[in-house]
């Protein structure tokens, strides 16, 4: 410790998936004044980056930005968690209990300063530390505050029509804006509304892929949720209604809930508004939604198992015709705004309801189609965004906090949407579309980050920080990969290193022959031996093991893409290597590779430093402005994950936590 502090409170104001190149870009391009204004305030690179920090995935990069330590250190090592066990199995990575690393918030917190840890989704949660002085509101999954464990019915699109025979609820029935006019013979599934990203007790995750279409499945291939419903003449309300209003159903949970709506006209004589009610026989408006205009928090009811819960949802009227023959509406997940499971203390959850408002669903309803994107996912996003900003700075102003370590996951998710088809001809879609709607997003986090640019004037420090950022590669992925959930079997199997059980007809099953297996690549970046002694149907000698990985490894380097002819692998090392990068140890896989520029993902299975098409790239962002932070100032120095956590710790005064690596980027020091 020194002798005084720099600074008293500090905000460490964390934005997944930011990208410091394309904020450079907008920046100079004049679309992100309130960035520009913090970096002229503070210091950063020229380039804004902040690198170093493998694999770029969510949970260990936030833990890395936690504790100063490397994944190697802290032990989450990827975003599931292997088991030596079976190693067709993935566990749930984001438990707190897992992490081998002391997080800074805790320092914080006994160094009595008031802690807020606000949605880190890196070793957060469950709180590690029982000091009065810490408060964590979730942390469990990326998403959003809350969605893990409170988003209780999912969310969809409404297509009702004059046509339409009957009301129905079709789970899953579409992938993009193309939704069919009405499946036939499709039924109510009751079944659990999350999906695996979002669930919170998640324990395991296997998967075995043994086809090109099986290798990847992306945020923009997952089907959604659709209610049909007839639209006719209203008839039968018990209570005085709009004249030549037309009449049409919703069901909510799976169609355990009905509620009727009316399409109504405006003062031009258009169809152009919907209202909905609980039944034909109550005057209550549960909503008014105009045309084309986003709806926040609207109080309904849905089922938790067998009982009723008050949630909100968010809402958007996205088309009408001319003549109220048909209509098309997107409705959000319900959330559960009494849920305090994840609040730490619990009554912040109120305290934040009574004063700011209920925590925001996430939206991944869209597929590739450009007005769900823009009019229902940047919307939600955008809501969502002012819910944080205005909940973080309630709790500066009122409630007496000095340090805040804050996420938000407006960038990354909305990433995964559009980034893979920045470039011409990845998409049936001219790629500016997809261009402009990316751009949406940078601007919509700057007005994210512009309202907390009023902490600077109250002597806060602000640290803007992101885990990695997202890139658009040139030729598309490789098939090698196979998500962070899966076993790709394709090459290993084809290699010889891995063989699979067939049935009565020989044909491959999805199922592993461990007695004849030597290696399964499982995560994006890792090999596993299946080694005698150490796993139970080991069978590679452990004197046999590093040849194996020399044969493994040349079989990867010499796997080339099908139109360049090059490399897709840029590196592969053994565990005991991998260190260099932060990576290896007992968490980590025998082997561990990533993927050659050009060929990745949008992020996470490439070395840190590298770049994409379309002026993207996958390294973080770093900027610090404030109390103790040098003004209009340009470093040199590469910064490093690990440097987060000591540079706080050194301008608050406190100590560095136990297992921190990095050093205190010391030359943005006033």
């Amino acid at each position: 410790m020194y002798n005084t502090s720099h600074t008293n409170k500090v905000l460490v104001l964390g934005v997944d998936g930011l990208d410091p190149k394309l904020t450079n870009k907008y920046i100079n391009e004049g679309i992100m004044p309130n960035t520009k204004k913090l970096i002229k305030l503070g210091s950063a690179r020229e380039d804004l980056k902040m690198i170093g920090g493998q694999p770029t995935v969510t949970p260990p990069m936030w833990t890395t930005l936690a504790t100063g330590a490397n994944p190697c250190t802290h032990g989450i090592t990827e975003y599931y968690a292997n088991t030596q066990d079976r190693l067709d199995v993935l566990l749930y990575n984001f438990d707190s209990t897992r992490c081998k690393a002391e997080a800074l918030w805790n320092v914080t917190a006994e160094s009595g300063k008031k802690t807020l840890v606000w949605h880190w989704p890196g070793s957060s949660w469950p709180p590690t530390s029982d000091h009065p002085n810490l408060s964590v509101v979730d942390g469990t999954q990326p998403g959003g505050i809350n969605c893990g464990i409170a988003e209780v019915d999912a969310e969809k699109i409404v297509v009702a029509g004059i046509n339409t025979p009957e009301v129905k609820y079709a789970k899953k029935a579409a992938s993009d804006g193309q939704i069919p006019c009405f499946i036939p013979g499709m039924e109510i599934e009751e079944s659990d509304t999350l999906s695996s990203y979002d669930k919170v007790h998640a324990q395991e995750v296997t998967g075995i892929a043994i086809t090109s279409a099986e290798s990847y499945h992306n945020l923009s291939d997952t089907p959604f949720d659709i209610c049909f419903s007839p639209l006719k003449e209203a008839d039968g309300w018990a209570f005085a209604i709009p004249n030549e209003s037309k009449e049409f159903t919703v069901l909510h949970s799976a169609g355990k809930i009905r509620r009727i709506c009316l399409l109504v006209k405006n003062e031009k004589g258009n169809y152009a508004k919907v209202l909905m009610y609980k039944n034909k026989k109550s005057a209550e408006l549960l909503a008014e939604i105009p045309l084309d205009i986003f709806v926040h928090d609207v109080i309904d009811e849905a089922y938790v198992g067998e009982e009723k819960r008050l949630v909100n949802r968010n809402m958007r009227l996205l088309e009408v015709s001319a003549d109220g023959s048909s209509l098309k509406m997107w409705i959000s997940a319900g959330m559960d705004f009494h849920n305090d499971t994840l609040w730490h203390p619990k009554s912040l959850l109120k305290t934040i309801t009574d004063h700011v408002g209920y925590p925001q669903p996430i939206c991944t309803t869209a597929g590739s189609d450009p007005i769900l994107i823009s009019k229902c996912v940047n919307a939600n996003w955008t809501a969502a965004a002012d819910w944080n900003a205005k909940s973080i700075n309630y709790l500066a102003e009122h409630e007496g906090y000095e340090v805040i370590f804050s996420h938000f996951h407006n960038v990354d998710l909305q990433g995964h949407l559009l980034v893979k088809f920045l470039y011409e001809g990845s998409h049936k879609l001219p790629a500016e579309t997809y261009q402009k709607l990316f751009r949406d997003v940078y601007i919509q986090t700057d007005h994210y980050i512009g309202q907390f640019l009023n902490l600077l004037d109250k002597d806060w420090t602000v640290i803007l920080v992101s885990d990695h950022g997202q890139v658009c590669p040139e030729h598309g992925r490789t098939d090698f990969l196979c998500g962070t959930n899966a076993i790709n079997a394709i090459y290993f199997e084809k290699w010889g290193y891995l063989t699979l059980k067939r049935d009565e007809n020989g044909e491959r099953l999805h199922e592993i022959d461990w007695s004849k297996t030597q290696a399964v690549p499982v995560r994006l970046n890792e090999v596993y031996i299946n080694l005698k002694g150490r796993n139970p149907h080991g069978i590679v000698d452990p004197k046999d093991k590093y040849e194996l990985e020399e044969k493994i490894m040349t079989s990867m380097y010499q796997l080339t893409h099908e139109k360049t002819g090059k490399r897709v692998i840029s590196l592969a090392l053994r565990n005991e290597d991998a260190v260099l990068l932060g990576m290896g140890g007992e968490e980590c896989g025998d082997i561990v590779y990533f993927i050659a520029e050009g060929y990745t993902d949008d992020h996470g299975d490439s070395l840190s430093t590298m770049y994409g098409t379309c002026d993207t790239c996958v390294s973080s962002i770093f900027v610090a402005a404030g109390k103790g932070i040098k003004a209009n100032f340009k470093t040199t120095r590469y910064i490093k994950h690990v440097d987060v956590t000591p540079t706080v710790a050194m301008l608050l005064n406190v100590r560095m936590p136990h297992e921190c690596e990095g050093a205190p980027v010391y030359q943005i020091l006033s």
